[in-house]
């Protein structure tokens, strides 16, 4: 069906659309204009495309919805932008408008927020999917082919493997010794990662004590909104943003298991007018970031191993430090580390784009894999657990079996005893 907007979008910032003068320096940057060669598949074709849907010129068509819908963004035209033009904002005003105007196409995302967003919903996934997996079942779905090649079949694919955890000793036996208000340093999980990177988060512990802090993770926190800010559902996303606002409470540097999430939590200065929102905005580090201040205490074992490092979009063009992982890994002895794909671009997993956009999503992985085959790396290394499954999923499917690790797990097990 065809909508054309009758009056300019209340909520859209025209202004700030306005600042991109279409001068094309983002096109060398952008991995969908470089995929397809689409001008209405570039920042700047993209932003003219909302400016016209905004303002009631254009119809919000299917292919006007495609084209928009495609982007992943990673944010790349904004970090190599002369103006300054805040794409990530218009991007998500334009799928809230998109949502209004036609609601049906994010039913399904109220649904997985409410599973994503609360705890308990959260284990009974995870305890199921161990129930699938160790059980036999799921080597059974996958070589049956039962699931054919739809949508569902891509999410299973998709499937993390889940390992056990010692997240119920509520890190307790990773402690810091200190009491000093100054060591301390709160956790930011991340709903994905509480389901599929449990033993990361208490690998972290690990390190984050080894060096002198004392970690929290506040009970309280929930997702960090991103699936709502960027899909369409900014109401939702400001509630969410609300509450880790208020469970992350006093001056702690904030580190998140995840970029993606990370830059989420960045963001909250855009969801949330509030002077607590900007402190808490203030507050979120990368945590190889933090990690490094410290990192003389480490004491590690040499790692004789090459170690692929891939750099998720969040990590370099939201937090603007691509360099962290890379400088923390340098104190294992004897590691030989390169980068997994040079100059580092999107794999394309984009949030949930590795599922919903599976062919677009797989060109862009495949350089990674490329890379892969010709590095023969022992490990490859992602502070994302987006960018993580889709790196796992791609390798499995190519007859790669490189390790796929976060970089602080692969940093905890070279600790000492």
């Amino acid at each position: 069906m065809t909508t054309l907007a009758k009056n300019p979008a209340p909520d859209f910032p025209l202004a700030e659309a306005d600042l991109c003068v279409k001068c094309g320096l983002c096109l060398p940057h952008c991995p969908t204009y470089l995929d397809s060669r689409n001008e209405a598949e570039s920042p700047r074709g993209r932003i003219a495309l909302m400016q016209g849907l905004a303002t009631g010129f254009l119809a919000a068509t299917p292919k006007l919805e495609q084209h928009l819908d495609n982007c992943l963004s990673c944010r790349a035209c904004e970090a190599v932008c002369p103006a300054k033009v805040p794409y990530g904002v218009l991007i998500d005003a334009s799928r809230a408008q998109m949502a209004a105007l036609h609601p049906a196409r994010i039913r399904w995302l109220a649904p997985l927020s409410f599973l994503l967003s609360h705890r308990v919903t959260r284990h009974i996934i995870g305890g199921l999917l161990q129930v699938y997996q160790r059980s036999g079942l799921q080597m059974l779905v996958r070589r049956s082919g039962a699931l054919g090649r739809g949508r569902f079949a891509r999410l299973e694919s998709l499937l993390p493997k889940l390992a056990g955890s010692r997240s119920d000793r509520k890190l307790s036996a990773f402690k810091s010794s200190t009491d000093n208000a100054a060591d301390m340093v709160q956790l930011f999980v991340g709903c994905v990662s509480d389901i599929a990177e449990r033993e990361a988060v208490d690998d972290a512990a690990r390190l984050f004590a080894a060096c002198g802090f004392d970690l929290k993770i506040p009970n309280a926190q929930t997702c960090c909104g991103a699936l709502d800010q960027h899909g369409g559902r900014p109401q939702n996303a400001r509630a969410l943003a609300a509450r880790n606002v208020a469970a992350f409470n006093g001056d702690a540097p904030i580190v998140s298991m995840a970029s993606g999430c990370g830059a989420s939590l960045l963001d909250y200065t855009r969801l949330l007018d509030s002077a607590d929102a900007r402190r808490f905005a203030q507050r979120v580090r990368d945590p190889a970031r933090v990690l490094l201040a410290r990192a003389g205490r480490l004491q590690l074992k040499p790692l004789r191993a090459r170690v692929a490092i891939h750099t998720p979009c969040t990590q370099q063009n939201v937090f603007r430090d691509a360099q962290a992982t890379r400088e923390l890994l340098a104190h294992i002895p004897e590691i030989s580390l390169i980068e997994l794909e040079s100059p580092s671009r999107c794999c394309g997993a984009a949030g949930l784009q590795f599922v919903t956009h599976p062919q677009q999503a797989d060109r862009l992985l495949q350089p990674k894999l490329d890379a892969a085959q010709s590095l023969q790396p022992d490990f490859i290394v992602s502070a994302n657990i987006g960018c993580t499954l889709h790196l796992i999923a791609g390798l499995r499917c190519s007859g790669l079996t490189v390790p796929v690790l976060h970089p602080l797990t692969l940093m905890a097990r070279q600790l000492m005893a």
